[in-house]
Protein backbone atom coordinates (compact mmCIF):
# COMPACT_ATOMS: atom_id res chain seq x y z
CA UNK A 1 0.00 0.00 0.00
CA UNK A 2 1.42 3.37 -0.94
CA UNK A 3 2.03 5.68 2.00
CA UNK A 4 0.51 9.13 1.56
CA UNK A 5 2.14 12.20 3.02
CA UNK A 6 0.33 14.10 5.72
CA UNK A 7 0.56 17.49 4.02
CA UNK A 8 -1.78 16.78 1.11
CA UNK A 9 -4.27 19.64 0.66
CA UNK A 10 -7.49 17.72 0.06
CA UNK A 11 -9.46 20.85 -0.77
CA UNK A 12 -7.09 21.62 -3.64
CA UNK A 13 -7.21 18.00 -4.81
CA UNK A 14 -11.02 18.10 -4.87
CA UNK A 15 -11.21 21.35 -6.82
CA UNK A 16 -8.57 20.22 -9.29
CA UNK A 17 -10.45 17.00 -9.95
CA UNK A 18 -13.71 18.77 -10.78
CA UNK A 19 -11.93 21.36 -12.93
CA UNK A 20 -10.04 18.69 -14.90
CA UNK A 21 -13.31 16.93 -15.72
CA UNK A 22 -14.90 20.21 -16.80
CA UNK A 23 -12.01 20.94 -19.15
CA UNK A 24 -12.16 17.46 -20.69
CA UNK A 25 -15.91 17.61 -21.27
CA UNK A 26 -15.74 21.11 -22.70
CA UNK A 27 -13.18 19.94 -25.26
CA UNK A 28 -15.08 16.74 -26.14
CA UNK A 29 -17.74 16.47 -28.86
CA UNK A 30 -21.17 17.49 -27.59
CA UNK A 31 -22.39 13.95 -28.32
CA UNK A 32 -20.43 12.69 -25.30
CA UNK A 33 -23.12 14.09 -22.99
CA UNK A 34 -25.58 11.51 -24.27
CA UNK A 35 -23.19 8.56 -24.06
CA UNK A 36 -23.65 5.86 -21.40
CA UNK A 37 -21.58 6.11 -18.23
CA UNK A 38 -20.43 3.37 -15.87
CA UNK A 39 -23.32 4.22 -13.51
CA UNK A 40 -26.12 1.83 -14.35
CA UNK A 41 -28.90 3.61 -16.25
CA UNK A 42 -27.21 7.01 -16.32
CA UNK A 43 -25.73 8.81 -19.28
CA UNK A 44 -22.77 11.08 -18.78
CA UNK A 45 -25.05 14.09 -18.38
CA UNK A 46 -26.87 12.39 -15.49
CA UNK A 47 -23.59 11.54 -13.75
CA UNK A 48 -22.42 15.14 -13.99
CA UNK A 49 -25.79 16.39 -12.74
CA UNK A 50 -25.51 14.03 -9.76
CA UNK A 51 -21.93 14.85 -8.85
CA UNK A 52 -22.59 18.60 -9.01
CA UNK A 53 -25.73 18.58 -6.82
CA UNK A 54 -23.97 20.56 -4.05
CA UNK A 55 -23.50 23.45 -6.49
CA UNK A 56 -27.28 23.80 -6.86
CA UNK A 57 -28.78 22.54 -3.59
CA UNK A 58 -27.95 23.96 -0.19
CA UNK A 59 -28.75 21.97 2.95
CA UNK A 60 -32.35 23.18 3.09
CA UNK A 61 -33.01 22.41 -0.59
CA UNK A 62 -31.39 19.00 -0.25
CA UNK A 63 -33.58 18.11 2.72
CA UNK A 64 -36.66 19.19 0.76
CA UNK A 65 -35.64 16.84 -2.05
CA UNK A 66 -35.04 14.07 0.48
CA UNK A 67 -38.50 14.56 1.95
CA UNK A 68 -40.05 14.47 -1.51
CA UNK A 69 -38.23 11.17 -2.12
CA UNK A 70 -39.62 9.69 1.08
CA UNK A 71 -36.18 9.58 2.67
CA UNK A 72 -34.83 7.30 -0.08
CA UNK A 73 -31.46 8.65 -1.24
CA UNK A 74 -31.38 6.39 -4.32
CA UNK A 75 -34.75 7.70 -5.41
CA UNK A 76 -33.62 11.27 -4.77
CA UNK A 77 -30.44 10.70 -6.80
CA UNK A 78 -32.30 9.25 -9.77
CA UNK A 79 -34.91 12.01 -9.72
CA UNK A 80 -32.38 14.83 -9.54
CA UNK A 81 -30.03 13.23 -12.08
CA UNK A 82 -32.85 12.84 -14.61
CA UNK A 83 -34.23 16.33 -14.04
CA UNK A 84 -30.99 18.29 -13.79
CA UNK A 85 -29.23 16.16 -16.38
CA UNK A 86 -31.52 17.76 -18.95
CA UNK A 87 -29.76 21.09 -18.34
CA UNK A 88 -27.57 22.52 -21.11
CA UNK A 89 -23.96 21.29 -21.03
CA UNK A 90 -22.75 24.84 -20.40
CA UNK A 91 -24.77 24.93 -17.18
CA UNK A 92 -23.39 21.60 -15.99
CA UNK A 93 -19.85 22.70 -16.83
CA UNK A 94 -20.38 25.86 -14.78
CA UNK A 95 -21.48 23.67 -11.87
CA UNK A 96 -18.31 21.58 -12.14
CA UNK A 97 -16.34 24.82 -11.86
CA UNK A 98 -18.41 26.17 -8.97
CA UNK A 99 -16.50 27.17 -5.85
CA UNK A 100 -19.56 26.07 -3.88
CA UNK A 101 -19.08 22.54 -5.19
CA UNK A 102 -15.35 22.63 -4.47
CA UNK A 103 -16.01 23.62 -0.86
CA UNK A 104 -18.75 21.04 -0.22
CA UNK A 105 -18.24 18.41 2.45
CA UNK A 106 -20.50 15.36 2.84
CA UNK A 107 -20.92 13.74 6.28
CA UNK A 108 -17.66 11.83 5.71
CA UNK A 109 -15.72 15.05 5.22
CA UNK A 110 -13.16 16.03 2.59
CA UNK A 111 -12.00 12.46 1.99
CA UNK A 112 -15.50 11.41 0.93
CA UNK A 113 -15.77 14.54 -1.21
CA UNK A 114 -12.56 13.59 -3.01
CA UNK A 115 -13.78 10.03 -3.52
CA UNK A 116 -17.06 11.39 -4.90
CA UNK A 117 -15.22 13.58 -7.40
CA UNK A 118 -12.70 10.94 -8.48
CA UNK A 119 -14.99 7.93 -8.80
CA UNK A 120 -17.81 9.74 -10.57
CA UNK A 121 -15.24 11.43 -12.79
CA UNK A 122 -14.01 7.97 -13.76
CA UNK A 123 -17.61 6.91 -14.41
CA UNK A 124 -17.45 9.51 -17.16
CA UNK A 125 -13.90 9.39 -18.50
CA UNK A 126 -13.45 5.62 -18.52
CA UNK A 127 -16.85 5.05 -20.11
CA UNK A 128 -16.26 7.67 -22.80
CA UNK A 129 -12.63 6.73 -23.40
CA UNK A 130 -11.45 10.27 -22.73
CA UNK A 131 -7.97 9.05 -21.85
CA UNK A 132 -7.55 10.77 -18.52
CA UNK A 133 -5.20 9.38 -15.86
CA UNK A 134 -5.97 10.49 -12.32
CA UNK A 135 -2.73 11.63 -10.60
CA UNK A 136 -1.14 8.81 -8.59
CA UNK A 137 -1.16 10.62 -5.25
CA UNK A 138 -4.87 11.41 -5.58
CA UNK A 139 -5.67 7.87 -6.68
CA UNK A 140 -3.77 6.38 -3.76
CA UNK A 141 -5.77 8.49 -1.31
CA UNK A 142 -9.04 7.23 -2.77
CA UNK A 143 -7.94 3.60 -2.85
CA UNK A 144 -6.66 3.82 0.71
CA UNK A 145 -10.13 4.85 1.87
CA UNK A 146 -12.19 2.58 -0.41
CA UNK A 147 -14.57 0.13 1.27
CA UNK A 148 -15.80 -2.68 -1.02
CA UNK A 149 -18.45 -3.57 1.53
CA UNK A 150 -20.12 -0.20 1.07
CA UNK A 151 -20.92 -1.08 -2.53
CA UNK A 152 -21.60 -4.77 -2.02
CA UNK A 153 -18.62 -5.68 -4.21
CA UNK A 154 -17.79 -9.39 -4.06
CA UNK A 155 -14.01 -9.74 -4.02
CA UNK A 156 -14.00 -13.26 -2.64
CA UNK A 157 -11.00 -15.25 -3.82
CA UNK A 158 -9.31 -12.48 -5.79
CA UNK A 159 -6.35 -10.18 -5.38
CA UNK A 160 -6.60 -6.77 -7.01
CA UNK A 161 -3.15 -5.43 -7.86
CA UNK A 162 -2.44 -2.08 -9.51
CA UNK A 163 0.17 -2.09 -12.26
CA UNK A 164 0.88 1.65 -11.98
CA UNK A 165 0.77 2.15 -8.21
CA UNK A 166 2.02 0.27 -5.15
CA UNK A 167 -1.43 -0.97 -4.12
CA UNK A 168 -3.14 -4.33 -3.76
CA UNK A 169 -6.19 -5.72 -2.00
CA UNK A 170 -7.32 -9.23 -1.06
CA UNK A 171 -5.86 -12.63 -1.90
CA UNK A 172 -6.55 -15.28 -4.49
CA UNK A 173 -6.72 -15.19 -8.29
CA UNK A 174 -4.95 -12.15 -9.63
CA UNK A 175 -6.66 -9.19 -11.28
CA UNK A 176 -4.30 -6.47 -12.50
CA UNK A 177 -4.82 -3.13 -14.15
CA UNK A 178 -4.54 0.63 -13.68
CA UNK A 179 -5.27 1.83 -10.16
CA UNK A 180 -8.17 3.94 -11.33
CA UNK A 181 -9.87 0.97 -13.00
CA UNK A 182 -9.42 -1.14 -9.88
CA UNK A 183 -11.00 1.69 -7.89
CA UNK A 184 -14.05 1.39 -10.11
CA UNK A 185 -14.16 -2.36 -9.41
CA UNK A 186 -13.95 -1.76 -5.66
CA UNK A 187 -16.80 0.74 -5.98
CA UNK A 188 -19.05 -1.73 -7.77
CA UNK A 189 -18.57 -0.59 -11.35
CA UNK A 190 -17.81 -2.82 -14.35
CA UNK A 191 -14.38 -2.37 -15.90
CA UNK A 192 -14.37 -1.23 -19.53
CA UNK A 193 -13.31 -3.89 -21.99
CA UNK A 194 -9.56 -4.53 -22.14
CA UNK A 195 -8.68 -2.51 -19.04
CA UNK A 196 -8.00 -5.47 -16.72
CA UNK A 197 -5.81 -8.57 -16.94
CA UNK A 198 -5.40 -11.76 -14.94
CA UNK A 199 -7.23 -15.04 -14.40
CA UNK A 200 -10.21 -13.47 -12.64
CA UNK A 201 -10.49 -10.30 -14.74
CA UNK A 202 -13.61 -11.61 -16.47
CA UNK A 203 -15.53 -11.35 -13.19
CA UNK A 204 -15.37 -7.58 -13.30
CA UNK A 205 -15.49 -6.80 -17.05
CA UNK A 206 -18.42 -5.18 -18.75
CA UNK A 207 -20.89 -7.77 -19.99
Amino acid sequence: MTTIGTRIDLRTEIATEFLALADLLEAAPVSVWGAPSLCDGWRIREVVAHMTMPARYDAEAFMAEMAAAGGDFTRLSNTVAARDGASPPASLLADLRSETLHGWEPPGGQLDALTHAVVHGLDVTEAAGLGRTVPATRMAIVLGAADPGLFGTDLTGVELRADDLDWSYGSGELVTGPAQVLALVVCGRPAPTGRLDGPAAHRFAMG
